[in-house]
Parts: structure tokens; sequence; C-alpha cells
């Protein structure tokens, strides 16, 4: 018998996607699963070394079902509905009637991805029902299909549901994608060895690898970077000088370093006071190359890199049109990394799929005319890893 088709699913009901009725409520809800989320991960990536682990599966358990009844204390309709289903799942792995297997992992993570991006959504006043991107149709629709399928099924539903909500066909599900970015040794790619600003780009790469040195969270993050947004704007048709776009790769946190260590290399929240004072380090950064002849270019990339095309990014709230094309690419690539580090700090191997996944579903964060070069660069990563 063929597997049921994850495509096909009737409408979710409007009410599903509306917010929960009580404010203090959720923003309870929000807080217990920032502290449960990583919890949860590590316990998903403890049964990926042993699927065994009775202790295990009955830890993840627990977590998913005090998760789907905080979500309904709070009346938060769509959050019962991504966890519920996984409750079923694991409901299933506890009494031996399922396997806990890779696939089984990533479609966990996958939705608690979306469920912390939905309750991102929510507390920044917007409405679920106008986020497509999220793709939380789909979503819902899968792991109900997930749910009630055969255990034989499993393996060959997984792949379709996490295509129908990240865009992407994953090559292999076992949660442990590493990273296909550039590695950390430095290769000059936008000028010649003889060109006067090969001297410039060198000194601009010695002040990045001292950033990197401040923490081993950040090691290779240079050439992640710096390969990334070049292949970006390479794939773009070159709407920025690729020197320009390197030299703010490079310099784009410089302001960081002003700043005191125990406010940028910790992970976690920060306070009003504390959000305030890192929100100045793009245009700190950007003075140095200000002030050097033939690096406006890329002086303008690094004040802008956190400009949001609705308006509400900073230092200056530009709108889409007024933020450079260089800038764009970059809020790109420095977000994905972000991404990439956050799941590095849960103490999970690095999933690029599901990186990639989050910064499209948050694309309307970003120039749109850039997420499409982005996906293309990656899906050539997933796909051909090795080149």
């Amino acid at each position: 018998m063929p597997a049921p088709d994850v495509t096909t699913a009737s409408a979710p009901s409007p009410a599903l996607f509306a917010p929960p009725p009580d404010d203090d409520a959720f923003h309870d809800f929000a807080d217990a699963l920032t502290d449960l989320v990583p919890a949860v991960e590590r316990t998903v990536h403890r049964l990926g070394q042993a699927p065994d682990d009775a202790d295990a599966v009955a830890e993840l358990f627990r977590a998913l079902h005090n998760l789907k009844g905080d979500a309904a204390l709070c009346r938060f309709a769509a959050g019962v509905a991504i966890v519920h289903p996984l409750e079923s799942l694991l409901a299933r792995v506890r009494a031996r009637a399922l396997p806990f297997s890779p696939a089984l992992a990533e479609i966990v993570l996958l939705a608690l991805d979306r469920l912390e991006l939905a309750v991102d959504t929510l507390l920044r006043g917007d409405r679920l029902a106008d986020q497509p991107t999220l793709r939380l149709p789909p979503l819902l629709a899968g792991l109900e299909r997930l749910a009630a399928a055969p255990g034989d099924w499993l393996e060959a539903l997984a792949p379709e549901v996490v295509e129908q909500v990240t865009g992407f066909r994953p090559a292999r599900l076992d949660g442990n994608e590493e990273a296909t970015t550039a590695p950390s040794a430095f290769v000059p790619v936008s000028v010649a060895a003889d060109d006067p600003r090969s001297t410039d780009l060198a000194f601009f790469h010695t002040l990045a690898e001292r950033f990197e040195a401040r923490s081993p969270r950040y090691a290779g993050r240079t050439a992640r970077q710096c390969s990334l947004a070049l292949d970006i704007n390479a794939d773009a048709g070159q709407p920025v000088p690729p020197a320009q776009l390197e030299a703010a790769v490079y310099l784009h946190d410089l302001g960081m370093m002003l700043l005191p260590e125990a406010l940028w290399l910790r992970p976690g929240s920060l306070t009003d006071t504390e959000r305030q004072a890192l929100m100045r380090h793009p245009e700190d950064g950007a003075g140095l190359l200000a002030r050097m002849p033939g690096w406006q270019t890329a002086a303008e990339i690094v004040t802008q890199h956190h400009e949001m095309p609705d308006g509400r990014g900073y230092p200056h709230g530009l709108k889409n049109g007024a933020i450079a094309p260089g800038a764009k690419i970059l809020a790109i690539v420095d977000a994905f990394e972000a991404v990439m580090l956050k799941h590095k700090d849960r103490g999970l191997a690095r999933s690029t799929l599901r990186a990639v996944a989050e910064i499209n579903a948050c694309e309307n964060q970003f120039a749109p005319e850039f997420i499409a070069p982005f996906n293309r660069v990656m899906r050539r990563r997933l796909e051909r890893p090795g080149e």
C-alpha cells in the first residue's frame, strides 16, 4: 500500500491561528518555551546516540506533554496543534510500537523550530494568519498524518513533510548535518594579490580573526560568512562590488569588540539597556571603513546590515528601497550564522537544513530579491556538499 499523501489537507480553521486571549499567560508560556526547548533538543540528541534509551524517551514524552498542557492553559491553539501530534508519536515510541529514528528526530526538531517562530511572531504583535512563510498549514497536516501513519511509513513520509514545510527535500534525515560552508583558512577571493586593496583586505581580515579568537563559538565564522556572501552576490548577478562586500563581512561586527565581553559573548536574552548598547555596534564598525579612502560602499553595508525592509531594523529604521544591496545580503548571511550558532549553543550538531528553513520562514525580515539566490546557493551546498 502506498504511503499517504502529505500534500493534500483541508485548510485549518482561522480560529487555530488566533492570538491567545491572555497576554500575561502567553508571555509565561513563551518564557517556559525558551527554557524548555534547549533541554528537549539535547534529549533528542541523546536519543540519536541511543534510540532505545527508555529514560530519555520518557523524558521527551513528559516535556512534550507538559508543553502541550501549558499551551492549552494559555489557549494557544496553534501551539497545541503543533505539539499534540509529536506527543502522540512519542507515546508510540514509549510503548515500543515505533522506533525513535533519525527521521522522527528531525520532525520533532523542525516542529519545535516552527513553534518558536510562531511564538516570536505573536510576541511582535503580528498575526500568524499573515505569515505564509511559516508554512504552518502544511506542517500541521504533515504532523497529523505522521501521527496516524503505520510505523513502516514514517521514513517515507518524513522527508515529504520536511520538503512541504522547508522547500528542501533532505538527502538525509539524521539531525546531524554539518555546515557545508568554507573552511576557516583565509583565501583572498575578490582582488588579485597585486591589487592595492589587497593590503587593506588583509588588515580587515586580521581584525576579523581577532574577533573570532575572543570565543571558540566563533571559530571559522569569518570564512563561512565571506564565502556565503560572495556566492549569493555572484548568483544574484554581482550587484555589489565583491571587494566591498568582502570588507564589510570582515568588519561588520568590529563594533562588538568595543562592548563588554559579558554582553556579547554570553548566549541568552538581553536587558533593554544592553540591547540599546548592542544596537550601536554597526555604526562603530562602519566608522573605520568610512575614514579609509575607497571603502565607502563597505561602510554603508556595515552601517545598514541590521536594517529590515519593513523599517523595523536598526540603527536608522530604513525601509527596503533605502537599504544598500550589500547590506541586504549581509543581513541574510549574518542571520544564518546566528541560527547555526543557536543550534551549536544548545549542544547539538549544526543542522544546515533547519537553519536554511528558519531563514525562509523569517523571509519578511530580509529583502526578497536575495532570498532566492540564498536558496539556490544553499541547495547546491546541501545537494553537493563536497564541491
